[in-house]
């Protein structure tokens, strides 16, 4: 199964609807099993840094597999994967607002949310991806 545009952008209307209720305005991307972009939006006055951090983050979630939350406990000081933010170019983001997408334990995508504090991202992320299912 892969993601379509369709499932993206209903995600991404999910996630908006949650950014709207916590009244912080959010960038999110959706990313296929490569991590290329299969939809991203910007909501009126969000951040212009969150434009590739929201999609580094669905990026990230689908290279490594896990969330980028728990990616950042993994990296750091003295943890296996220490220092694996500097891979990349500096592409792989260590905290909160990305997660892989799956269909029956096989990742074929990643959201990224990025706009707010790092809970706020996650939030909006955990609303996006809810809408896959």
């Amino acid at each position: 199964m892969d993601l379509s545009k369709e499932t993206a952008l209903r995600m991404i209307s999910a996630a908006e609807e949650k950014a709207n209720e916590l009244g912080v305005p959010m960038v999110i991307a959706v990313v296929d099993r490569g991590g290329n972009l299969i939809a991203q939006v910007r909501q009126d006055d969000a951040l212009l840094a969150s434009i590739d951090l929201a999609l580094n983050k669905a990026y990230t979630a689908v290279a490594v597999k896990v969330s980028t939350e728990t990616l950042g406990e993994l990296a750091q000081p003295g943890q296996s994967l220490y220092g694996i933010q500097t891979d990349k170019n500096g592409r792989f983001v260590i905290f909160g607002g990305g997660l892989p997408v799956t269909h029956d334990d096989v990742i074929i995508g990643g959201i990224g949310v990025s706009g707010g504090s790092v809970e706020q991202d996650i939030a909006c992320a955990d609303a996006g991806l809810s809408a896959f299912c």
